[in-house]
């Protein structure tokens, strides 16, 4: 059996079967409306950002959540991006060692996040076959050479109770989105499918609609001016290095500290690019009031005490109106005049 019936699999054929027949089996359609929900939002580049921030602070996805993007350097963009507004998150990175990559799947399994950042398979063949075009005019760099492109993360892996995928990036093909949307609503589990489509992508998605026999249902400038491709590139190779040193030298420590080996974050925050702490929260004058229930947000602000020798005591009445120069002003226009007088005789 095989996934893929590509020019090695063809050679292994004609090398060991004789007269083999082809079975080539259809791709499994996705779960029906009632299993499955799927939506799609028309939004420019740069407002998928705040749309994804909009979601995300006010609690509107919940669960566990897949956000494919189409390549590795999208993926660190958008996790710097929601690392300004402290809303952890990790990469599921190609170029990380196998073992980092399955604890990082066995822990989002586990419920130790929520959000994993991925790219497909189709993007990583996509990247190789251009690194191959231009193997003779330019050099391609040792990251881009590490990519694994058979590690392919909408299909083969096993994402266990997945409530949420969300496209932030529109799936190059039929077959990827189908993939990408089958990682949810799963074992007779309800998920649902959202996808963000720019005014660029709207063809692809008229493909996908057509193929599925339906339709699929509906920036913060500071922040994005922060994630430069520097620290893009930062935070890919801080990574790299941190995993490739947990991978090797902590693999005999971690087998026999099994427990150990849970305390392991891939989610924490990378922080090559400066983070406002005042983006980690929303104001309340921004929440609809519809949604300030359901919004988790901890913007309560707790009161200064005054620091006061002794027992505190609770003001009186008298105290509180006192305090209040607009409460206890009083302007009596006869008084004044008749002070002034007196000052004037004097």
């Amino acid at each position: 059996m095989s996934a893929t019936f590509n020019e090695d699999v063809k050679a292994l054929k004609e090398l060991v079967l004789h007269n083999p027949v082809t079975l080539k089996l259809e791709e499994s359609q996705l779960p029906d409306s009632s299993q499955l929900t799927q939506y799609h939002i028309q939004c420019e580049e740069e407002d998928k950002f705040l749309l994804l921030y909009t979601l995300l602070k006010l609690s509107l996805i919940r669960g566990k959540t897949l956000l494919f993007v189409n390549d590795v350097e999208r993926s660190y963009r958008l996790k710097l991006f929601l690392e300004q507004f402290s809303i952890p998150s990790c990469v599921l990175n190609s170029e990380l060692p196998v073992q980092s990559r399955c604890h990082i799947i066995g822990q989002f399994n586990k419920g130790f996040y929520d959000y994993i950042i991925a790219s497909d398979e189709q993007a990583l063949s996509d990247s190789s076959v251009k690194g191959k075009k231009q193997a003779g005019k330019k050099k391609v760099g040792k990251a881009e050479k590490g990519q694994d492109s058979e590690y392919g993360v909408s299909r083969g892996i096993d994402f266990q109770n997945v409530s949420t995928v969300l496209n932030f990036d529109f799936p190059l093909s039929v077959d990827s989105y189908i993939h990408r949307a089958g990682r949810t609503a799963r074992a007779n589990n309800p998920g649902v499918a959202l996808t963000f489509v720019a005014h660029t992508e709207l063809s692809l998605l008229k493909d996908v609609e057509e193929a599925l026999g339906g339709g699929i249902g509906l920036y913060d400038t500071d922040a994005m001016r922060s994630v430069t491709k520097q620290a893009i590139k930062e935070a890919r190779l801080k990574e790299i290095k941190e995993e490739l040193l947990n991978s090797e030298k902590l693999k005999t420590y971690f087998e026999d500290n099994p427990r150990d080996f849970n305390l392991l974050r891939h989610d924490r925050p990378l922080h090559p690019a400066i983070v406002k702490p005042h983006l980690k929260n929303v104001p309340d004058y921004l929440i609809p009031s519809s949604l300030r229930s359901v919004a988790n947000t901890s913007l309560k602000k707790k009161k200064r005490k005054r620091m006061q020798p002794g027992p505190s005591k609770a003001p009186s009445k008298k105290m509180r109106k006192t305090r209040d120069p607009l409460k206890t002003f009083k302007y009596a226009k006869g008084k004044k005049r008749t002070d002034t007088k007196k000052k004037a005789e004097s």
